[in-house]
């Protein structure tokens, strides 16, 4: 697919689901945004301090894993609703019910940040390419749950051989609409974030369909629907 057809595709799949992916974003803005930030100045014991406790950062850290599998729940819930199947935004938790699949998911989130850090050590630009190379990796694990960390690591960057710069060229492709968000003081990026998130869902199932990588629904012609 070229890009302006993942847009339009990404789109169509968002059509009636604009308000409630809308208030997902806030959701997930407000989880990891606003708490992190609360509790710094709470901890601080003023909104004035610059200095922090020593433990704040790793209080923040472990937070943050504990996300893990909540914001991956939203990449889940994208590729859902790009097929045509029928997401609820209480989906995005239900990797919490499986302790292995948190497990899972943390490390895979760990292991990935790694891997592009020590990358980035070399230079800027090889932990950039690395970065785009373990994009999919979430993904697959959904379609592929069977997989081991490294072996969906190994499947996105074999599944984005060649692909890396049309996936730098279609989020690149959000410019303007990120600098709408941030003129509107962070209020058209509850749409923005849905739009990229939907293209880039749009963009892996498309490759992994070429590959045989994908999972198809069992009826493709379900209506969506987030509740």
């Amino acid at each position: 697919m070229l890009i302006h057809e993942i847009k339009h595709s990404a789109r169509k799949s968002l059509s009636g689901h604009w308000a409630n992916t809308a208030l997902l974003t806030l959701f997930s803005f407000i989880l990891q945004q606003l708490v992190p930030f609360q509790f710094e100045r709470t901890v601080s014991g003023s909104w004035l301090s610059q200095a922090t406790p020593w433990y704040t950062q790793p209080v923040e850290f472990v937070y943050s894993l504990l996300l893990v599998p909540f914001t991956v729940g939203i990449t889940w819930l994208y590729i859902d609703l790009v097929r045509g199947q029928e997401p609820k935004i209480s989906d995005t938790f239900h990797s919490y019910q499986s302790f292995r699949l948190t497990l899972k998911l943390v490390g895979t989130s760990l292991l990935v940040g790694i891997y592009v850090l020590l990358w980035s050590l070399l230079l800027i630009i090889p932990g950039i390419y690395k970065g785009f190379a373990y994009a999919q990796t979430f993904y697959i694990l959904k379609d592929h749950p069977e997989y081991s960390i490294n072996e969906a690591i190994t499947a996105s960057r074999e599944l984005m051989w060649k692909k890396k710069w049309k996936y730098f060229l279609l989020n690149l492709s959000f410019i303007g609409w990120l600098i709408l968000g941030i003129i509107t003081i962070g209020i058209a990026l509850l749409w923005v974030v849905p739009y990229i998130n939907a293209s880039n869902s749009v963009f892996y199932n498309d490759i992994a369909n070429d590959q045989g990588l994908a999972l198809e629904p069992e009826d493709p012609n379900t209506p969506t629907a987030l509740s």
